[in-house]
């Protein structure tokens, strides 16, 4: 249905037809339905900008069209409009199609709401909507955008600054679904396979849901998200050859620190500046994310060693491993060191959801803490350390923690569980069902 017929229907409040919400008549056949949480809970009254960001195949455009159908519910025909920035070519057309729609709004709506999917597909959207701010024209809507592109995931705040309203809080990051609520709904099914279902799905619904009904990630899921991260390459300027290159490269160090200059060597790159720009990238499409080493004395980030980078997507390094994971089996088949990897990774991927839920600093880098004899993965606060291990652990295996760190604490992720004064063991599955 296009957009057109679709803003007549929302106008008259005639939205249980079928092919106005396409993928609310795909999730009506869904054998698993995700409730979505990424901090947003219920969409304000007030009027404003809201910028939601987040990777593709995680649900924006069902959550975006659940909101709209819930507006028109709550409020009446005539209270909330749908654009869709991949079918508008330039600004000039969004501001045409935003100028179009304001007059049709009911006179006394207590709410006014205009949805626009993928706003980020429309080249220099912020250049329209900063200049109808500033005319007074968007004064009384809140405007919804939802969008993947990399330039925006991590840049969104200095998108429109002063003219997003009195909002409390304006930026989201969309999230992947919790393993809670995976849980919940395939754990009775999948039974100890969950936790490896999970990891693999990146949380991604669509991928959950495959991996939850046949065991498998099919191939058409696979390039949905390879289509994604090459179209943002490509449409950067960069080589696709050297972005899977540099993946690659990741993939081999895993958890190992490692700097531009040798990034830039082992992908084959002209330099680590190249090196750089291809990380900047993936980190603002929120693929993977750097983990600094944490300087304890300063309590800050040592910028200028070498660091770790962590896949925060899993799904995104399930679609690119060099040995073709698409089920349990495979993964099961991996080395001890390779699957430890991907445990690391998919801590660092629940730390990016945590945060973004709390509505921290968005795609803000991780940490780590080392020295000559030891190392621990993550350093959550000044006073919380944390260390991810795939098979066993015990107290005396960090029986220097106390001395080194007096009075922090550590949570050391295995597949023991114990608890002393400072240290604290507990399984990955329990680190992921924590409330957050």
């Amino acid at each position: 249905m296009d957009i057109h017929t679709i803003n007549e229907n929302l106008s008259r409040g005639e939205i249980d037809q079928p092919q106005i919400f396409p993928h609310l008549d795909e999730l009506k056949n869904a054998p698993y339905i995700f409730e979505v949480d990424f901090g947003l809970a219920e969409l304000p009254i007030e009027p404003g900008i809201l910028l939601i960001r987040g990777a593709r195949q995680y649900g924006k455009s069902t959550w975006l069209e659940q909101q709209i159908y819930k507006t028109i519910k709550q409020f009446g025909p005539a209270t909330a409009y749908y654009l869709n920035g991949d079918h508008i070519l330039t600004a000039e057309a969004l501001e045409q199609a935003i100028d179009d729609l304001i007059p049709a709004y009911q006179k006394d709506a207590p709410v006014k709401r205009l949805f626009i999917d993928e706003i980020t597909a429309i080249p220099n959207w912020e250049t329209i909507l900063k200049r109808m701010a500033d005319r007074g024209k968007l004064n009384k809507l809140l405007i919804i955008t939802t969008g993947s592109k990399a330039t925006d995931l991590r840049r969104g705040a200095e998108r429109l600054p002063g003219r997003k309203g009195k909002l409390a809080r304006t930026n989201y990051l969309f999230t992947p679904i919790s393993y809670r609520e995976f849980k919940r709904l395939c754990g009775e099914k999948l039974g100890a396979k969950t936790l490896i279902a999970y990891m693999l799905s990146g949380g991604s619904p669509i991928a959950c849901t495959e991996l939850a009904t046949t065991g498998v990630i099919p191939e058409y899921v696979i390039q949905l998200v390879r289509d994604w991260i090459d179209g943002e390459v490509t449409g950067s300027g960069r080589s696709r050859t050297a972005a899977i290159n540099v993946l690659n490269v990741l993939y081999r160090f895993g958890g190992t620190p490692v700097g531009q200059a040798k990034l830039a060597r082992e992908a084959g790159l002209a330099n680590n500046t190249i090196a750089a720009n291809y990380i900047e990238l993936l980190q603002d499409l929120g693929s993977i994310l750097p983990a600094y080493p944490w300087d304890k004395n300063r309590n800050n980030l040592i910028l200028r060693k070498q660091c770790k980078y962590h896949f925060t997507n899993l799904l995104v390094a399930t679609s690119y491993h060099p040995k073709n994971i698409r089920s349990l089996d495979d993964f099961a088949a991996l080395t001890a060191d390779e699957q430890g990897m991907w445990y690391e990774w998919l801590v660092s991927q629940e730390l990016l959801r945590r945060n973004a839920i709390r509505g921290g600093e968005i795609l803000a880098p991780l940490a780590f803490w080392q020295d000559k004899n030891h190392e621990l993965d993550f350093v959550l606060s000044e006073k919380v350390l944390l260390e991810v291990k795939r098979g066993r652990s015990s107290t005396l295996e960090f029986n220097w923690f106390p001395k080194q760190f007096p009075k922090q604490t550590l949570t050391v992720i295995s597949t023991d569980t114990f608890a002393t004064e400072q240290i604290n063991g507990i399984t990955l599955e329990k680190f992921l069902l924590e409330n957050e």
